[in-house]
Parts: C-alpha cells; sequence; structure tokens
C-alpha cells in the first residue's frame, strides 16, 4: 500500500482535522512569524507611499504657488 491508498483509507476527521491541527502545532510560530513579516513589511510600505505622495503634494502646492508663470 502506498502513501496515497493509507491517506485515502484515514476517516474524513484525521485528514481535516488532526493532520491540520498538528501541523499548526508544529510549524505554528513560524507560520505567524512570516505573517506578521507580511504585515509589517505591508504597512511600512504603505507608509512610505503615503508619506512620498504627501511630499509631493507640498513640493508641488509650494513650487506652483510660488512661480507666477506657471506651466
Amino acid at each position: 500500500m502506498d502513501l496515497k491508498e493509507t491517506f485515502a483509507a484515514l476517516p474524513w476527521w484525521v485528514k481535516w482535522v488532526a493532520i491540520p491541527l498538528i501541523a499548526l502545532l508544529v510549524f505554528g510560530g513560524l507560520i505567524f512569524a512570516v505573517v506578521g513579516f507580511v504585515v509589517k513589511l505591508l504597512f511600512k510600505l504603505l507608509l512610505f507611499v503615503a508619506l512620498v505622495g504627501a511630499l509631493v503634494y507640498v513640493v508641488r502646492k509650494f513650487t506652483s504657488s510660488g512661480s507666477s508663470s506657471g506651466d
């Protein structure tokens, strides 16, 4: 009997409840660390984009009000 047949012979609750719970217990810390890293990275990227956008807005506002000729 190969692995596929063995896995198919297991009850549904082992396949859909017990195995995912064991995976969460074993890899839970790693999963949460990766998810936390991605969330921090996305937050920093969003903050960077907002700050650059605000800087561009402020620079355009002051350069357009300072020049009398305008483009």
